[in-house]
């Protein structure tokens, strides 16, 4: 692979161990990876002139339903609560199979790209129909996107208990056999890995609780990360005191869901000894403002989990509850909501970018990943602030207060994925064409 130079770029957001931000400023890259950040640098390979540009590491994506893109806007859904909001998609879903599951996908990860992403996880807890994580894995390798998607799992239906129907659950046994498969065959544990696996029954209301125990000894045994939903609303929360008789952050820990390997999506609900236990045993959080408000679930503790030390990272979750996956939007809206509830300066346009990079790395193991500098991956955004929204604005280096919300240029390892604002890797026109295509077929 060549020598890339990215050149001139009006600003740099390095998001560094000293938050670095450089003028007029060069990166080269060199098989993979950040080989120079600096001035005046020189190349005989490729050149991407960056004046009138911010650049900044990929955005990280920490939570995503990525087969959700077939059920976007459903009616009856539209203004559900979490609960009713599942009861509703749930027989959809039942009618899903590999194709599905793959251009889904593909559509789910194509719009992350345009938004800046370069890393995104996936939470996939349902299989019918002959679907299996491999149909997202094939998906997110043809884009070229990096990927952590995770083998999720319910297993107690309607008849038991639970909360989904019985023809979307699985016996646990197969479950963990399942697990084993996907992480022997799909894991890469490497520096600079493409597809890392995780493990991920769905939530404390699908799945036994010998069932989170047995992932969490799996996963330890496997070393791959562990994630679920956690302390979603206050249904969430009365879920686990009536059946558990404890809260949320109780359970995971007596059944070994804490620790630096595990993070939990959502958490709007978390007390301050949940918030402590998390920052004491560096347990992670993906935060997913826009699905919260969509499902009016609450507004996360952010704040005070970033003061206290927990590690935060953001997802979209799945787009049939936000219904869009856009990062750079989420990451908006994480900042207007600190502001809603904390007041103006409780969270700055550069934090909540820091939360978008540097923190959904650091929630999903990957330091090599969500930040510029020498050894580090090329994984970098593009920013084209001679836009509209741009026009005017006195900073455009606060990229979450004028925009763009739609990236210029990306790169994944040194590889362009977009280009002048378009998938360079996949006919997109042809994808969104048999998106559509699946959506009204499901309808019918």
């Amino acid at each position: 692979m060549a020598d890339i130079l990215i050149k001139n770029a009006d600003s740099i957001l390095t998001m560094d161990d000293t938050r670095r931000e450089l003028s007029g400023a060069d990166i080269l890259i060199r098989g993979g990876q950040i080989a120079q950040i600096g001035h005046a640098l020189t190349t005989t390979g490729e050149v991407h002139d960056a004046s009138g540009c911010v650049v900044t590491p990929g955005l990280v994506n920490t939570h995503h339903h990525l087969y959700q893109t077939l059920t976007r806007a459903v009616p009856g859904g539209q203004d559900a609560l979490l609960f009713g909001w599942l009861q509703t998609l749930y027989p959809i879903w039942a009618r899903f199979g590999p194709e599905e599951m793959f251009t889904s996908a593909q559509i789910g990860l194509a719009e992350l790209a345009l938004s800046g992403c370069t890393l995104s996880s996936d939470h996939l807890y349902l299989y019918p129909n002959g679907s299996r994580l491999e149909d997202t894995i094939a998906a997110a390798a043809e884009l070229g996107l990096r990927f952590h998607p995770t083998r999720g799992a319910m297993s107690i239906g309607e008849r038991d208990g639970g909360l989904p129907p019985d023809n979307l659950v699985e016996a646990e046994s197969d479950i963990l056999d399942d697990m084993i498969r996907v992480v022997d065959a799909f894991h890469d544990p490497a520096d600079g890995s493409m597809c890392r696996v995780g493990l991920a029954p769905c939530s404390p209301f699908s799945v036994s609780r010998e069932l989170m125990r047995d992932a969490a000894l799996l996963a330890r045994d496997k070393g791959v990360m562990l994630h679920t939903h956690l302390a979603e609303n206050d249904e969430d929360i009365a879920y686990s005191q009536a059946q558990f008789g404890c809260r949320p952050g109780q359970y995971a820990e007596e059944l070994g869901w804490t620790g630096s390997d595990v993070w939990h999506a959502h958490c709007v609900k978390l007390d301050w000894a949940e918030i402590d236990l998390f920052a004491r045993t560096g347990t992670g959080v993906a935060h997913c403002p826009c699905s919260n408000c969509r499902l009016g679930s609450g507004i996360a503790p952010v704040r005070t989990m970033r003061d206290q030390g927990v590690k935060v990272g953001l997802g979209v979750d799945g787009s049939a509850s936000n219904d869009t996956g856009n990062l750079m939007l989420e990451a908006r809206q994480a900042m207007l909501l600190q502001r809603v509830a904390n007041g103006a300066d409780a969270m700055s346009a550069r934090e909540a970018l820091e939360i978008a990079t540097r923190g959904g790395a650091d929630v999903l193991g990957r330091p090599e990943c969500g930040r510029l500098m020498p050894g580090k991956r090329a994984d970098i955004a593009i920013w084209d602030t001679h836009c509209i929204e741009s026009a005017g604005s006195w900073d455009p280096a606060a990229l979450l207060l004028a925009g763009p919300m739609k990236v210029k240029h990306l790169f994944v390892e040194g590889r362009q994925i977009v280009r002048d604002g378009q998938i360079a890797t996949l006919e997109l026109p042809r994808v969104i064409e048999r998106q559509n295509t699946l959506a009204r077929a499901l309808q019918g």
